[in-house]
């Protein structure tokens, strides 16, 4: 595990400073129990917006998730290398192909899922049940302050 460079105290007092380590500790516990899988974030990202938008254009699931466009080339056809997703073409528009996931991007995504909320569970191990859920309640309202 990295260790965490020194901030002088007022520094490590403030929530910027804290929730930026831990989103590092976050990041890199779901990074590594997603590796295990042979998967990486980004691509897990992808496979979960496939499984919930999908079937849609690359272009429009680029969009929604905010990846640039050469960036969601390559995820898909890595992707679709893997036989996790399918390119067919959209009956809405023919000249563009229509991403969904396949049958074991399916199982997949169960298997990452289920690392994702091991790594998220050892995240917040030192939290209670409840404390859990303010948490999450807390930093929904800090990160997504409009909704």
């Amino acid at each position: 595990m990295a260790e965490t460079p020194y901030a002088p105290s007022r520094i490590r007092a403030l929530p910027s400073w804290l929730l930026g380590r831990a989103a590092a500790r976050g990041h890199r516990l779901v990074a590594d129990a997603l590796a295990a899988e042979g998967m990486r974030m980004m691509h897990h990202a992808v496979l979960s917006g496939v499984a919930e938008l999908g079937p849609l254009s690359q272009a429009e699931l680029g969009r929604t998730l905010g990846i640039d466009p050469k960036d969601m080339v390559a995820i898909v056809n890595d992707l679709q290398k893997d036989g996790l997703v399918t390119r067919t073409p959209d009956p809405k528009d023919r000249r563009k192909n229509a991403i969904e996931i396949s049958a074991d991007g399916r199982r997949r995504l169960s298997r990452t899922q289920q690392l994702g909320d091991e790594a998220n569970a050892e995240l917040t191990a030192a939290l209670t049940p409840d404390e859990r859920e303010q948490l999450i309640a807390l930093l929904t309202r800090i990160a997504l302050p409009a909704e």
